[in-house]
């Protein structure tokens, strides 16, 4: 298939998917509706952009991000050296969708997705769904899996295993010695096969659009008190840590233009440190 095809297919599947996700989040609020903003990388020239949307304040979501983003031209010479297929040329282009959710309720959890497709002498996807609940809960962590491997199982019965153990090690902080949630599943690199690793990736994006209503819809109604929430603070400053310290999309972005307001929509608005 034609390279150029290729980025058409994952670019268009990645905005449609923003569009579907917003409505499905309105649809949930009621009456608290979505900012756009949109965004250029390179005011001077062509290099792409993107549009990230974010509600507020809303009955369920105290803060949603939904951004959707493509961006092209030259990596620094210093940050090529990180990226796979960059030895003899510089050039990239990239494109995904990003989405983190921090709730009112204490007893649903913050919730992160990102698909993405990245190109420079050859390309690949990566991306992932994983949950940050407040609470430990050992009958949602088994079914919160249990959904993610029938994904998984769909393609190929080696992937949950394998994808799970890499987002147990990615959203992982060394100085806190403690993983960032309950886990889920992270792949990247992935270019076994182009077709079959599209079919995947918009496999998971449906995967999240159904889990996270299922999920608001099962625990949005539970009563909560200001002790809960004091610890809800308290579980987002690691979330902060770990995304600011460790996190390859962050990285990514801020060292390759992206948009700083866009890229950073991942924090909540209030957290605490104890």
């Amino acid at each position: 298939m034609d390279i150029e095809l290729k980025k058409k297919l994952a670019r268009n599947w990645f905005k449609i998917l923003q569009d579907m996700i917003c409505y499905e989040i309105e649809k949930l609020e009621g009456k608290a509706k979505f900012k756009s903003n949109n965004w250029k990388k390179n005011k001077k020239k062509d290099e792409g952009g993107g549009e990230y949307r974010i509600l507020e304040n809303g009955k369920i979501f105290e803060k949603v991000g939904v951004n959707f983003s493509e961006v092209y031209g030259n990596f620094s010479e210093k940050f090529k050296k990180r990226i796979p297929g960059t030895k003899k040329d510089s050039k990239f282009w990239a494109s995904g969708i990003s989405i983190v959710m921090h709730m009112q309720n204490p007893h649903v959890p913050a919730m992160h997705f990102n698909t993405r497709y990245i190109h420079t002498s050859y390309g690949w996807f990566g991306g992932g769904i994983d949950v940050t609940p407040c609470f430990n809960e050992k009958k949602f962590k088994n079914w919160f899996h249990k959904e993610l491997r029938k994904t998984c199982d769909r393609h190929n019965k080696k992937f949950y295993k394998k994808y799970k153990k890499q987002c147990d090690e990615y959203f992982y902080l060394p100085h806190r010695n403690e993983t960032r949630g309950i886990g889920g599943i992270f792949f990247d690199y992935k270019k076994e096969n182009w077709e079959k690793d599209f079919n995947f990736v918009r496999d998971v994006g449906l995967t999240f659009k159904k889990l996270f209503r299922d999920i608001i819809l099962n625990k949005n109604k539970k009563i909560w008190t200001k002790k809960q929430k004091e610890i809800q603070y308290i579980k987002r400053g690691r979330y902060i840590e770990f995304n600011l310290l460790y996190d390859r999309g962050t990285k990514f972005g801020l060292q390759t233009g992206g948009n700083t307001n866009a890229i950073l929509m991942s924090l909540p608005p209030i957290a605490k440190w104890k």
